[in-house]
């Protein structure tokens, strides 16, 4: 695998491919890829391929840089498939928070759980089977490295859906959360010693030590001592549930019925509802700004962004060992949550491929959330492998945000509310709605 071949499907999220084009550069031993990039729409596909041309002899790399609008054409021959589509853009998206908010829900990010999370997936789900139909046809030996949200959702339907099992969710909360945390306490990032667990986006910090002493301690301190850091949501979990969470505070508190419903509560931990359409609007303006870069033949800032995907990819090809975290089919790894269900553990990368490591049992605490979290991805991926409607509003009964706010039949309003406005992009199957 001196060359390795390496397919973005979705590569028309530019600004995402360069940050993991420049990862992929930096390492001497991968500058010689071949980069092959897909994507539905002419003109991102365009632009990315652009934006890989510039960074690559930015970076003195070598590589072979091929744009493709056919996926089979790009896929065939891969050595690792990278997945960043989101299925209905910026579109869609408004949809998922516009139609809850007329039904009074209150959603922050709504990418993970909750009415915004169930139909992100529910309208990539058919993406992901042909797609994983396609990699079993022409790459079946490739690493399938995914970015598209929802995380455990995704993964859990590919790897039921395909039967594909070199499949991984690559998220970068659990790295970030610990650097934050190694600054907040002063100890550079490279010296602290920590473990994590659960699932995605409502994983744990069950170890941060640093030369074997728990620091855990000097972080109540700083939490006891500074009223701004209370008032941040995965602060108030941690306090009240013993570990701290992976994931930032507008994340963290669509997961749980305690925060978005009381009015309160977004005051006190100052909630930004909605606040995803603001991150698509930027995301919208530094595609632009990218585009217009590249017509103009201004230069463009190339940085590097610490991602899983490159690591592994390097750790594969060269024998690099190395830990990242990634979500994969639990299958024991975390003894006290559903074996079916997708989790996110320390896994160990080499030349051998990826291998997830036994995390044990959670505290009983964690393990109660992390598992109406993974009863509730379970019936989205139902709804879908069974052509079972019913199960949407199942699982939207079970979601803990929405059912804290909305009684069932305002749940099953909104669902077919939803079913409507996304039905273009659903199964056919899931298309029917069902009132009351």
């Amino acid at each position: 695998m001196n060359h390795p071949k390496i397919t973005f499907i979705g590569a028309g999220s530019v600004v995402f491919t360069q940050g993991l084009l420049a990862d992929l550069f930096a390492f001497p031993e991968l500058k010689g890829a071949h980069i092959a990039l897909h994507d539905i729409d002419p003109q991102r596909l365009a632009t990315a391929q652009a934006a890989a041309e510039y960074i690559a002899d930015h970076l003195g790399a070598p590589a072979t840089i091929s744009s493709h609008a056919d996926r089979r054409e790009a896929l065939t021959g891969s050595d690792f498939v990278i997945n960043i589509v989101q299925v209905g853009m910026g579109e869609a998206t408004r949809t998922d928070f516009e139609i809850p908010a007329r039904h009074g829900l209150r959603q922050t990010i709504g990418d993970t759980l909750g009415i915004g999370g169930i139909f992100r997936a529910l309208r990539t789900f058919p993406l992901l089977k042909a797609l994983g139909e396609d990699i079993a046809e022409l790459c079946p030996d490739a690493w399938l490295l995914n970015y598209t949200n929802p995380m455990a959702m995704n993964i859990q339907y590919l790897t039921e859906a395909t039967g594909l099992t070199k499949v991984v969710g690559l998220c970068h909360s659990v790295y970030w959360t610990m650097r934050d945390l190694a600054e907040l306490v002063g100890i550079p990032y490279e010296e602290i010693t920590y473990r994590a667990a659960g699932v995605n986006h409502q994983a744990w910090v069950l170890r941060f030590e640093h030369q074997g002493k728990d620091l855990y301690p000097r972080l109540d301190e700083l939490i006891d001592g500074d009223e701004q850091l209370r008032r941040r949501v995965r602060v108030d979990m941690y306090r009240r549930l013993g570990h701290y969470p992976t994931e930032t505070s507008e994340h963290s508190s669509e997961y749980v019925p305690w925060y978005l419903h009381h009015d309160s509560e977004i005051e006190r931990l100052r909630l930004p509802v909605g606040a995803y359409l603001g991150i698509v609007d930027e995301n919208v303006a530094a595609y632009h700004q990218t585009r217009d870069a590249l017509a103009a033949g201004e230069p463009l800032t190339v940085e590097g962004t610490m991602e899983y995907a490159p690591q592994i990819i390097h750790s594969i090809v060269t024998g690099t060992p190395r830990t990242v975290y990634g979500n994969v089919p639990n299958h024991g790894l975390i003894d006290n949550l559903p074996d079916h269900g997708v989790v996110e553990v320390p896994c160990l990368v080499d030349a051998s491929g990826i291998q997830p490591t036994r995390a044990g049992s959670l505290p009983p605490q964690l393990a109660a959330l992390n598992r109406t979290y993974l009863s509730m991805n379970d019936l989205v991926v139902r709804a879908a492998l069974d052509d079972e409607p019913r199960h949407i509003r199942h699982a939207a009964m079970t979601d803990p945000a929405t059912a804290a706010a909305l009684t069932v039949e305002q749940i099953w309003r909104l669902c077919d509310d939803m079913v409507r406005a996304h039905a273009d992009r659903l199964q056919p199957a899931l298309r029917r709605t069902l009132g009351d």
